[in-house]
């Protein structure tokens, strides 16, 4: 990222001195397209994202999860191990119920083909 110093000298020789963009580029050894931005912009724009972030892979289970963490509430602290088989249990009825619902077993249930 370009530094603000390098912004106000950027933007001043274009607009105050009269320098054309490209000049500015060769003279501060930077690409014209970044000159454009940087008249476009008084200060940086910073990072900005162009899609939402992915959500997270534990994301369906959440539900699952928080409901687990309130059961075990008023266990000791070694209670992980148990949380964590839950959850594998958990997450082996969602795998199952994805299967039985996907289209592929959907077509073999009615073509008699297993």
């Amino acid at each position: 990222m370009k530094v603000v110093e390098l912004y106000g000298r950027v933007r001043y020789a274009v607009q105050i001195e009269g320098l054309s963009r490209l000049e500015a580029a060769r003279q501060f050894g930077i690409d014209p397209r970044t000159v454009a931005k940087m008249l476009a912009f008084s200060l940086p724009p910073g990072y900005r994202r162009s899609r939402p972030p992915a959500r997270p892979m534990l994301d369906p289970f959440t539900g699952i999860i928080d409901g687990l963490l309130a059961a075990d509430e008023g266990r000791p602290r070694k209670a992980a191990a148990y949380l964590e088989a839950d959850l594998r249990a958990a997450s082996r009825r969602a795998r199952l119920l994805w299967r039985w619902n996907s289209p592929r077993h959907k077509s073999k249930a009615t073509t008699g083909i297993r």
